[in-house]
């Protein structure tokens, strides 16, 4: 499993080797020609590659048809204003996290709290200060650099993931069914956001510790021995591993390690006890068992819904947090 864990850290360096060494491509909007090739000379100059828009509604389609790392905005523009070409860019899931330096003559705060609102992350006043100007671009260049390591390293381990599925030929759609159950029982505990955007991944990625387990024992189709059975019980820390290189993955390595304890303290790998396993466990643990539960294995048929929530009520307290099984019951499976 040493391998596995290596590999993790192997392709993570790889990636923020890769993504430092593309030339940022920066897009430069002016209805004032001469300001825009200003801009852009001297952006190429500083190693960067730049492309150009004299109005807003141009920038647009721009942005839509290739990878943007960062836009110079005139506020003042005719057709669509830096403002609205602001306001949509941000609240598109594809485009929001492109920094975006509002350029601006005006000098009212009032245009420059509409500037804010709409979700512009830096400002430059004509005239433009070079040094300034520099200084901005590259500061907000590395945090889209950071923020799209992010995204590569999170689809990198979703990869993994769907691998785990392509070894395990009993559980095939089991980690989406369990991120989808995951994150509506987190929704009725209560659970903000950005929390059950953390359980999503968590389902997803609760069993990525199984790609070191050998298919002989995780696809065995009797019962296993004591010695298998203590194989299987080694993927939650396995998979904490190869997470462990991931720091935007923090939460859910918790969830990969824990989502195998219970209630009562009779779990694995340590023995946790009921309010000593994170929240985000004791839900993946849920949905986790529900839809193992109701999927058809070599050794039993599939549960009907009423069996498995008989299974659940039942075992509330000992197995699962009783209060998280009420919820999901009460207001995800018969809702």
């Amino acid at each position: 499993m040493e391998v596995n864990n290596q590999k993790s850290h192997f392709v993570y360096d790889k990636l923020n080797q890769d993504i430092e060494q593309l030339p940022s491509k920066i897009l430069v909007v002016d209805d004032d020609i001469s300001l825009r090739k200003g801009l852009a000379r001297l952006l190429e100059a500083e190693g960067y590659r730049t492309i150009e828009a004299e109005n807003g509604r141009e920038a647009i389609g721009l942005v839509s048809s290739g990878k943007t790392d960062l836009i110079l905005l005139d506020l003042m523009m005719p057709e669509v204003n830096g403002i609205e070409v602001c306001t949509l860019l941000k609240s598109n899931e594809e485009t929001r996290l492109i920094p975006i330096i509002m350029i601006t003559a005006v000098h009212e705060q009032e245009e420059k709290l509409k500037a804010i609102h709409a979700g512009v992350d830096d400002f430059l006043n004509k005239p433009i200060n070079i040094a300034e100007l520099r200084a901005r671009v590259k500061s907000l260049l590395k945090m889209k650099r950071l923020n799209d390591l992010l995204d590569y390293s999170d689809t990198v381990v979703a990869s993994l993931a769907n691998a785990i599925e392509s070894k395990d030929k009993y559980t095939e759609g089991h980690n989406e069914r369990v991120s989808r159950f995951a994150v509506e029982l987190a929704k009725v505990a209560g659970l903000n956001d950005k929390e059950q955007e953390m359980v999503r991944m968590a389902g997803i990625l609760h069993d990525i510790g199984k790609i070191g387990i050998p298919d002989n024992i995780l696809n065995k189709p009797g019962a296993l021995t004591d010695d298998e059975f203590t194989i299987i019980k080694s993927h939650p820390q396995h998979g904490e591993k190869i997470l462990k290189p991931l720091h935007s993955l923090h939460g859910v390595r918790d969830v990969v390690l824990y989502h195998h304890e219970r209630f009562d303290g009779k779990g694995y790998p340590y023995g946790l006890k009921g309010e000593q396993i994170p929240i985000y466990a004791r839900i993946v643990a849920i949905a986790d068992s529900y839809d193992a539960m109701t999927t058809k294995r070599p050794y039993r048929n599939a549960y009907t819904q009423n069996e498995a929530i008989k299974e659940l009520e039942t075992k509330a307290g000992q197995w699962w947090d009783p209060e998280l099984i009420r919820l999901f019951v009460d207001s995800v499976l018969l809702t």
